[in-house]
């Protein structure tokens, strides 16, 4: 792409020359070190600071970059890490099951798959990486769901757009919350065709080092063959194997 937007690429600049610096600068040094006119300076350091990417020590008068790009950096290693590491895993589980599995993050009120594991069976699954499914009606969405605190347990259903998409889709908010109950009790959610009628999904979350849900693995085919008999056994599976990799991930438990 040719061009480029002048603000931004200042804006850029100063982040550059703050993080260069030891101890903060002055909006006089850094309009003298980038030759830029002090107002310029002053207007781009307010959107910068807004935005949480500098910030400004009152008793000194200087400016510094923050840990928010760091924070971002670090948060698309993390999800590089879950896709890397899990592979192996994932793989395993198909064979072990004989059934599809998939590699989810969440994105607010949003499951998107990163991976997947197609089984050998005739009958397939649709699904693709990139696709995105609703957090309230799938497995591997109520597995994450269940490990968040109660506050955002309730701003990402509200975000939600609940819909019956099937007779068995829990529309009912207190009905989740004792859903989400049970999960934490056996260690793994059930997808009891609420996404998608004849299909059944089983999920169990993955953890990080600070013990937080990061992503979260899931078992997936046709009811005929992932039939409730045989949920408990592809529970403990999954369960299983979402610990092999959250300890990979430096989970401590």
């Amino acid at each position: 792409m040719e061009g480029k937007v002048q603000s931004v690429e200042r804006a850029l600049i100063i982040m550059e020359t703050l993080a260069k610096s030891q101890d903060g600068l002055t909006i006089t040094e850094i309009s003298n070190k980038i030759d830029l006119h002090k107002s310029t300076v002053h207007r781009l350091l307010g959107t910068l600071i807004k935005m949480g990417y500098v910030a400004q020590n009152k008793n000194s008068s200087t400016y510094d970059i923050t840990l928010k790009l760091f924070e971002m950096g670090y948060d698309k290693v993390q999800k590089a890490d879950v896709l890397a590491l899990a592979k192996p895993y994932i793989k395993e589980l198909m064979t072990i099951s004989k059934e599809t599995i998939h590699l989810v993050l969440r994105e607010k009120a949003e499951i998107i798959y990163i991976d997947k594991v197609e089984s050998k069976n005739t009958i397939r699954m649709y699904s693709s990486i990139g696709r995105r499914s609703p957090v309230y009606c799938t497995s591997v969405g109520k597995a994450m769901l269940a490990y968040l605190d109660g506050e955002e347990v309730r701003e990402i259903w509200e975000m939600s757009d609940i819909q019956k998409l099937t007779e068995y889709t829990i529309t009912d908010y207190d009905q989740m919350l004792a859903e989400l109950e049970e999960i934490r009790t056996q260690g793994y959610a059930v997808d009891e065709q609420e996404n998608e009628l004849g299909i059944r999904c089983i999920g169990a979350p993955i953890f990080d080092h600070n013990e937080e849900v990061v992503a979260a693995i899931s078992i997936s085919g046709p009811a005929l063959r992932v039939t409730k008999e045989r949920i408990k056994e592809l529970g403990e599976a999954v369960k299983q194997y979402s610990l092999h990799i959250s300890r990979e991930l430096g989970y401590p438990k």
